[in-house]
């Protein structure tokens, strides 16, 4: 493991959420894995210090540094891990319209974890500098899809994908791990 600070697992704050099918988003319906919230997971994060935190956990590995795009998008061959690396944002998960959605605050030193299938978007920066690192499990690639009706073929495949074997972030013990 790195040398990067985290909070202790026995002091870790983790949300769950279970997001119902809304119309061509599958959120958590095809594998029942949960939304997760690691609550303040990293200390005083940055960028590359977590980039390098994740490649010896060697579960994930990070693809890209970037905000949320405004759009309800949700990915079909992989699981994503997003590690929050400045600033806070309201983000909204399950679709907008999704009466069973899910609107939180994230904020620097958060990780969330979105299963596969799940509907995401940022709603709104709550100050400036908002970044995160994306990342994905070792040899997957992410795609994009938008909650179409052209993409059920895509939908059907998430049931394949297997789930963390490892906690992308406390490697073998982890909430990640339990459901």
């Amino acid at each position: 493991m790195s040398s990067l600070s985290l909070t202790p697992l026995a002091s870790l704050r983790v949300s769950q959420y279970q997001i119902p099918k809304f119309n061509f988003f599958p959120n958590t319906s095809i594998q029942h894995r949960p939304l997760l919230i690691y609550h303040g997971c990293f200390r005083n994060p940055s960028a590359s210090a977590i980039e390098s935190h994740l490649q010896s956990t060697g579960v994930v590995e990070p693809h890209w540094r970037y905000t949320m795009y405004s759009t309800s998008h949700f990915h079909s061959t992989a699981h994503e891990v997003l590690c929050i690396t400045s600033g806070r944002a309201r983000l909204c998960f399950g679709g907008e319209e999704n009466t069973r959605r899910v609107e939180t605050v994230v904020e620097k030193g958060d990780v969330i974890i979105v299963p596969a299938g799940v509907a995401h978007r940022l709603l709104e920066y709550l100050d400036d500098g908002f970044l995160m690192v994306g990342s994905y499990p070792v040899g997957k690639t992410w795609d994009m899809c938008y909650g179409k009706a052209d993409e059920e073929a895509k939908v059907a495949k998430i049931a394949d994908l297997r789930w963390f074997e490892r906690d992308p972030i406390y490697g073998d013990n982890g909430p990640a791990l339990h459901d």
